[in-house]
């Protein structure tokens, strides 16, 4: 029989409630024990009415992690609440404090060594200190521009450079991913968002980083550059319209060298309105890899799939902060 695991869902927003409604189908895999959520209008609620479900799932939404975790002493923590490490990584040293694996979809998390150097010793330290593990991940970042790519150069005996194409339609995604690309604004206003260093998208850099350190490769500069997407058309979605004119969503490019020499090319187009939605990975090798997913891979229900199948390989991974190159490869759990 399949090994069960005792789980607790930290962060109950868009992403949060996918992931709740998945663990709920997999009852004979994961036992869902704790909801923690700080939005007062769900604290005291049992998950069945967060989701609008006919029957009481028996758990209900607290604010208080720390009771949480000390009274349900979770396998692993699921845990989707912020992209931005310095704002959260107290939640991470709490869960690993109580002995409670992560798995995190916070996009800085990924790959932390280079942007969060210190966060990421003392996540390490923590993590080692309570037996556990804390792994970040993800559609992207976490899978359709790294870990797919290094996957592809497995079969290759040489690698001279990769390039990852991502175009997402971000009309057919969640809102607060079309509020995060800017959907509707105007350039103006793109460009004093874009001066925040909080804007667009996240976790670029950390998937060359990835990248770099899973084929060992030096990387001396990173280029990277965001663009807004100016939209030809009035495009209608089922929560904003974006006027002829006005920013669609972003291009997001970055560009790793090796001196002069160009080694990762990652181009990410996220707008509404896109009318060739794709994931591709390009490799310049022997033999020389070239993989495209029509219709691209579909982030909402992917980085959930990503965050629950990934369940079991960070419960069995070495204690400490992983990344997804450190575990075994992400596959379907408990389909059948």
């Amino acid at each position: 029989m399949a090994q069960s695991f005792k789980v607790v869902q930290y962060g109950i927003g868009p992403i949060g409630q996918s992931c709740l409604r998945t663990i709920l189908t997999k009852n004979n895999h994961i036992k869902l024990v704790g909801a923690i959520d700080i939005d007062p209008n769900r604290v005291g609620k049992d998950v069945s009415e967060i989701l609008g479900l006919d029957a009481p799932v028996g758990v209900q939404v607290s604010a208080d992690a720390e009771e949480v975790l000390s009274r349900t002493k979770p396998d692993v923590v699921v845990h989707t609440t912020s992209s931005f490490l310095a704002r959260m990584y107290d939640q991470l040293v709490l869960c690993a404090k109580h002995g409670a694996n992560v798995i995190s979809s916070t996009e800085e998390l990924s790959y932390p060594f280079d942007r969060h150097p210190e966060i990421a010793k003392e996540l390490d330290l923590v993590a080692r200190e309570n037996g556990v593990t804390i792994l970040g991940t993800g559609v992207n970042p976490g899978y359709a521009m790294d870990a797919l790519a290094l996957m592809a150069t497995g079969v290759c005996n040489e690698v001279r450079s990769i390039t990852i194409n991502r175009e997402v339609d971000a009309g057919l995604r969640r809102l607060p991913l079309q509020q995060k690309v800017g959907a509707g604004i105007t350039a103006e206003q793109f460009a004093e968002k874009k001066a925040t260093g909080m804007f667009g998208h996240i976790g670029l850099v950390e998937s060359i980083r990835l990248i770099a350190d899973g084929l060992d490769w030096s990387i001396d500069r990173i280029e990277e550059h965001l663009d807004p997407v100016i939209s030809p058309r009035e495009v209608i979605t089922p929560f904003l319209t974006v006027k002829e004119g006005s920013v669609a969503g972003i291009h997001h490019h970055a560009y790793a060298y090796d001196g002069e020499e160009l080694l990762l090319t990652l181009d990410l187009k996220m707008f509404v309105g896109a009318e060739d939605p794709r994931d591709a990975v390009k490799v310049d090798g022997d033999p020389p890899m070239d993989l495209v997913v029509r219709g691209g891979i579909f982030g909402d229900t992917a980085t959930v799939a990503t965050l629950i199948n990934g369940i079991p390989q960070t419960f069995h991974a070495q204690p400490g902060l992983q990344t997804v190159k450190d575990v075994p490869l992400v596959r379907a759990f408990g389909t059948r």
